[in-house]
């Protein structure tokens, strides 16, 4: 296993690099690194080299490039997860399990069972915080991309704004009489969505006006999945089934 840093600025074609205050302290003081260390780079857009530290400073560590490497695969379908905001640090699990199974896109949903609202999430700067999740998850799993992790947005919102030929709301079978998504006759799309609930699960109301706007309904089964994990059992279920993992 190679250490892996976060570089947002590295380009292809640099031959140095300098990390942030953040990196360089977590590589000196936790991880040890000293000069001469050969570590990984990412930019999280899909770019990864190979490095040796130069000087292990723990405000700025400084880094010779030495060659690009290949990163791991990007899943083929691109899938953006739209994800109810959950209580207390029940997102921080969603958005590190959901980068590390693929994801392109993390969009924080404030629906009417949230106990919160979308000004308060933006006065705690959350979105920050699970962005900051995002990176670290996509460290240790080894992806070179990182997912943006977008502000939090009403249902309302969300459910008019995502256009992907694929859209998926994950429902409990007791709320809607619609029968279930039959999975299997999905064909594998370019890109797809997931709309994914709060604990107490979707408002009769909500469910009406996602399917209304185009949503399907999708169903796990009579099982009784944590909110949290839900997003997690999902999402691998639906790239193998499209053949994407």
């Amino acid at each position: 296993m190679h250490v892996r840093f976060h570089a947002p600025g590295l380009e292809p074609g640099d031959r140095s690099a300098v990390l942030s205050a953040e990196e360089s302290g977590h590589a000196v003081r936790v991880l040890r690194v000293r000069r001469g260390s050969e570590v990984r780079l990412f930019n999280g857009r899909g770019y990864e080299c190979e490095a040796v530290v130069e000087n292990p400073a723990p405000a700025g560590l400084t880094l010779r490039i030495v060659g690009p490497v290949c990163p791991r695969p990007e899943p083929r379908v691109r899938l953006t997860l739209a994800q109810a905001v959950l209580k207390g640090d029940g997102m921080d699990e969603v958005v590190r399990d959901a980068v590390m199974l693929g994801v392109r896109a993390i969009v924080p949903v404030v629906s009417a069972r949230a106990e919160t609202d979308r000004a308060r999430l933006l006065k705690a700067r959350r979105r920050e915080r699970w962005q900051r999740i995002a990176v670290s998850s996509a460290k240790q799993c080894g992806r070179a991309v990182v997912p943006e992790v977008h502000e939090p947005v009403t249902f309302e919102e969300i459910v008019a704004a995502l256009a992907d030929p694929i859209r998926l709301m994950l429902a409990e079978p007791a709320v809607e009489g619609s029968a279930a998504l039959d999975l299997s006759s999905l064909p594998g799309p370019v890109s797809a969505a997931l709309l994914a609930g709060p604990e107490g699960g979707w408002t009769a109301s909500e469910v009406s006006l996602a399917t209304s706007s185009g949503w399907a309904r999708l169903t796990l089964g009579s099982r009784t999945l944590r909110a949290d994990a839900a997003a997690a059992v999902a999402i691998p279920v639906l790239q193998y089934l499209w053949g994407d993992l």
